[in-house]
């Protein structure tokens, strides 16, 4: 039965994603707003067909406060990438340039607001990341990164990528770092399992910190829910 529950979310939101994006970059060539709304329209479908039928729900245990926050997120599934949309008031995600090179939907995470970041390009890459970065603060915006760079499997802590810091010391912002434990119940490919999902809200960790306290810091409030 859940086979065919993973097989219809999955024949409903793929050809759903593509409408919403043909929508939003329309009403992307008048104003931001309202394109930025058909975006959390997106993210709140997701959340619906994860419920009901899926059987997913997210439990979030803490509080993640408003504001120009520098939220760093645990990566194991496609799963916390929508909720951060939810979770987070109108947040720019650093992300990979690959998803952003994705026509009609890559141009649309564009003009919502993402940061695409090409890990090969070295220090261009991350001037660029920090001067999006710092129009995002201008904007009173969080700005969500996954620190560890890429997803990872349930049980896996690397370390994390060298943009958080240089991240951190530009901008000099708080950090809310976010565990989330999404591998157990949403691996890669098609099959989800029911159950809940949590994230958990770790310490805010101040801005001004060492690098490598501050990297220890995030790795281990990250990782609080990794086995």
């Amino acid at each position: 039965m859940q086979h065919l529950r993973s097989f219809l979310y999955g024949l409903i939101f793929y050809p759903a994603t593509l409408l919403y994006v043909i929508v939003g970059l329309t009403l992307g060539l008048f104003a931001t707003r309202p394109m930025q709304a058909v975006v959390h329209g997106w993210a709140n479908l997701h959340e619906w067909l994860s419920v009901n039928l899926l059987g997913v729900r997210l439990r979030i245990d803490g509080d993640i406060p408003d504001g120009p926050y520098l939220v760093a997120v645990k990566h194991q599934s496609m799963y916390e990438t929508i909720q951060m949309l939810r979770v987070l008031k109108t947040p720019v995600v650093v992300l990979k340039r690959e998803l952003a090179d994705i026509p009609l939907f890559g141009w649309m995470t564009l003009r919502y607001g993402v940061i695409p970041v090409d890990r090969e390009a070295g220090a261009k890459a991350l001037r660029n990341l920090l001067v999006s970065a710092q129009q995002a603060k201008a904007k009173n915006r969080p700005v969500a990164i996954f620190p560890e760079g890429t997803r990872v499997p349930l049980g896996e802590k690397p370390m994390l990528r060298p943009g958080f810091a240089g991240l951190y010391r530009a901008l000099g912002l708080p950090v809310v770092p976010i565990a989330v434990d999404a591998g157990r119940i949403w691996p890669r490919g098609l099959l989800k399992k029911p159950g809940v999902i949590t994230f958990k809200v770790g310490e805010v960790i101040p801005p001004g910190l060492k690098r490598d306290e501050v990297e220890a810091r995030v790795h281990a409030a990250i990782n609080a829910l990794n086995p």
